[in-house]
């Protein structure tokens, strides 16, 4: 619409020119209902003009009063070279009443664009087929008329009425773009001419369109590029003008747009990897000039080229191009911020999760400090200070393990364990947790599946999950669980009967430092990082968490990993 603004047609109007019944008419010739009288009255002053021909756009399907009805059939009777509207509704053509289609050389149809998404007209579509019934516009039809020839050529690009080849596409249902005129088509209303003789002579040998201009009674009335609001007498006229001054669009190739985009994008990458500063940046601010130059220079030889997506790609392209050096350097510094938060990370993972053991190293040796103990009770606590610190020491190890897993430097463990035996050990640290909250521990078969990996970090992850369950279930509760080869897989589940999560939350869990909204109303210590510690452990082995959980209704996660199944000839040996 800028370029159609920026660049309107040169020559002035010639051809046409617009009887137009407008709201002064209507005044004072007695309304909408006597627009059949205005008609008759319009085309018995216009035959005295000899005008080369006339359009009337109004549909005339439907019976009117019987007296005025047969004025208008005399005055179209009179009327050589009159063209009739018809328009399309649900799929069936409205047409003129045989008493009126009789008396014209051509019957067409008076609908604009009617697929614009904005609303704006832009282009008419010459040809409208339905069922067995085919119109072309009123425009094309008036043009046909004007240049005397009684049949338009076509071809599966263009159509030819006598010398004139207008390129409208049958895939596209003929579609012409309107040229309008900025200075509009020279209009005159019926009632100037009642009252102005004198004007009958500018209708001679022009192609009259004779319609409604009314604000009131106009329907059809859409925007033109211009941001003007007309009739659709006037679009008709306007897209006769532009047939008969032979102004004419055609769309670009199909593949010249993704071809220009991909040589700007071209050219910006070797300006911007040969260059660099000053000269980088004036090389690629004339690259997007020239992406801004192309689509209107192409505009003004007819050639409609699209404006977005060259532009688009010229302003990403050479964008991004500009900015690579800039992300290379970032990126480095980015690594570098990365590796020391994950180093802090680290640090608080250890800080969290060692405060419980040394709580009890700390609990244990003042009391055999501060009380003179036996000696049975001191080999008690000194022996519970050896088991923490033990537990201590395999827990640095633990998050040493993952943090070298993280960045690649360390290998897991290939080792060949059961299932049962990973879970019993758990098991047996978790118990007295659950004890105190008379939480039951169940588990659920016969515990059966073999797997192979790193047992100690595997351990850690379904601990982990253990005490999740016994943290934030309710006492009495119970937690399940339950292992299982199913498929090549090894499914290791724990359920538990506790607060549960809501969807959103189920596809946050696994990020480090998440805690859902109950968990840190509930006054449990945690850190939202033991999960995330568990997913990692179990990418690292091949495998996948998968969790089913619902607000009070309890949470279900279950570790799926490759399970190892051994070879039965070396078995047997």
């Amino acid at each position: 619409d800028f370029m159609f603004r920026l660049n309107p047609p040169a020559a002035a109007c010639t051809g046409s020119i617009l009887l137009t019944i407008d709201d002064a008419t209507l005044t004072e010739m007695g309304g909408v209902r006597s627009l059949r009288t205005m008609f008759a009255t319009a085309l018995e002053r216009l035959v005295a003009a000899n005008p080369k021909l006339v359009v009337l756009d109004s549909v005339l399907a439907d019976p009117g009063d019987p007296v005025e009805d047969a004025r208008l059939e005399r005055a179209f009777a009179n009327t050589p070279n009159l063209v009739l509207a018809t328009i399309l509704a649900d799929g069936h053509w409205e047409n003129p009443r045989p008493m009126f289609s009789r008396s014209a050389v051509a019957i067409g149809h008076a609908l604009a664009d009617q697929q614009s998404p904005d609303g704006v007209t832009r282009q008419i579509p010459l040809a409208i087929a339905s069922g067995r019934e085919r119109h072309w516009s009123l425009s094309l039809e008036a043009f046909r008329i004007s240049r005397g020839v009684k049949t338009i050529l076509e071809s599966p690009d263009d159509l030819q009425v006598g010398d004139t080849v207008i390129p409208a596409r049958y895939s596209s249902d003929r579609s012409m773009r309107i040229r309008y005129l900025r200075s509009g088509i020279p209009q005159i209303s019926l009632k100037d001419l009642l009252h102005k003789p004198e004007l009958l002579a500018r209708f001679h040998d022009r192609a009259v369109f004779l319609g409604i201009y009314s604000t009131t009674a106009a329907r059809d009335r859409v925007f033109t590029p211009f941001e003007e609001l007309i009739p659709g007498v006037e679009v008709n006229a306007e897209a006769f003008e532009t047939l008969n001054r032979g102004d004419f669009f055609v769309d670009a190739w199909n593949s010249a747009v993704p071809a220009f985009c991909l040589i700007i994008a071209v050219l910006a990458g070797v300006v911007f990897a040969y260059f660099s500063g000053y000269t980088a940046y004036l090389l690629g601010g004339l690259l997007l000039l020239l992406a801004h130059i192309v689509p209107f220079a192409l505009f003004r030889e007819r050639i409609v080229f699209p404006y977005f997506a060259p532009l688009s790609s010229a302003w990403l392209t050479a964008a991004g191009a500009a900015v690579y050096q800039h992300f290379v350097v970032r990126r480095e510094l980015r690594k570098s911020e990365d590796e020391r938060t994950r180093y802090r990370q680290a640090i608080h993972f250890v800080t969290h999760e060692m405060r419980t053991p040394l709580t009890s190293i700390q609990g244990s040796s003042e009391l055999i400090g501060r009380y003179n103990l036996n000696d049975d009770k001191r080999k008690q606590i000194a022996q519970m200070i050896n088991s923490e610190s033990k537990r201590l020491s395999r827990m640095i190890q633990t998050f040493l393990d993952v943090e070298r897993l993280s960045d690649g430097q360390m290998e897991l463990k290939n080792e060949v364990f059961e299932a049962r035996e990973l879970v019993q050990a758990c098991l047996d640290r978790v118990r007295p947790i659950a004890d105190r909250k008379s939480i039951a521990l169940r588990i659920d078969g016969l515990l059966a599946g073999t797997m192979r990996g790193d047992r100690e970090l595997m351990e850690y992850a379904v601990y982990n999950l253990l005490t999740n369950a016994v943290k934030y279930s309710s006492s009495g509760t119970e937690v399940a669980i339950a292992s299982r080869p199913i498929a090549g897989e090894l499914r290791l589940s724990i359920k538990d009967q506790g607060m549960g999560l809501e969807e959103h939350e189920v596809r946050k869990i696994f990020q480090r430092f998440y805690r859902t909204k109950r968990a840190e109303a509930s006054g449990e210590v945690g850190s939202g990082i033991g999960l995330s510690i568990v997913d990692q452990i179990v990418r690292h082995h091949a495998g996948r968490m998968e969790v089913v959980s619902a607000p009070q209704q309890g949470s279900c996660f279950t570790i799926i990993v490759p399970a190892f199944v051994r070879d039965e000839r070396t078995a047997s040996v």
